[in-house]
């Protein structure tokens, strides 16, 4: 997959479908398991043909951002793994396991941005809308604006989900994120089914 970065024209960007923030650990919420089927109908769709990255959160002890977090998807723990029904495609992957909120300082990820140089749509899919979705979008759309590249980033909002607690409604900042998102210039489709990109 590295040699090819140049000629990849559509990149699914898969953000922490991890068992972390779904099916174990404090920071899980087994509602966001409602997007993973349509998360493994993307990955399948642009495999056959395009790329898929799969973003990983990926803590050491003393990170800190557990000053602001529980403690989550450690280093070699399952938490830090993505769920079954993504794990068997990783080889097929690019992979980048991120220390914050952010993508974009995970170690390589613009770098490998940067090369794809025929690259016009991204679509980005995974947890939390509100915060990783959203800090990896906006900073993107941003980073692309800045060198005058005309890129396309999705998201579709049947394949993005945030967390439920008494001090995060979910409903409420999955349509703030929504909100940021749209006003930033991402697309937003109620369900993505290819042909969205720029220059067809």
């Amino acid at each position: 997959m590295k040699n090819e970065l140049k000629e990849i024209k559509k990149l699914l960007i898969v953000v922490d479908m991890v068992n972390g923030f779904i099916r174990e650990g404090k920071m899980k919420d087994p509602y966001i398991e409602h997007i993973i089927n349509e998360t493994v109908r993307l990955t399948e769709m642009f495999l056959k043909k395009d790329a898929v990255a799969f973003i990983r959160d990926y803590h050491k002890i003393g990170s800190t951002e557990f000053d602001r977090f529980p403690v989550h998807c450690l280093e070699g723990t399952s938490e830090s793994e993505m769920v079954d029904e993504l794990k068997k495609y990783e080889k097929e992957v690019l992979t980048y396991k991120k220390n914050s909120t952010s993508t974009i300082f995970a170690k390589n990820f613009m770098t490998d941005i940067e090369k794809m140089k025929k690259l016009k749509e991204i679509v980005v899919v995974g947890c939390c809308t509100d915060i990783c979705i959203l800090n990896l979008v906006l900073p993107l759309r941003n980073y692309f604006d800045e060198i005058n590249q005309k890129i396309e980033i999705i998201v579709p909002k049947n394949a993005v989900e945030t967390f439920n607690s008494d001090l995060h409604n979910r409903e409420y900042y999955n349509k703030a994120a929504f909100d940021l998102m749209q006003n930033a210039g991402i697309t937003l489709v109620k369900k993505y089914e290819g042909g969205n990109s720029y220059g067809k």
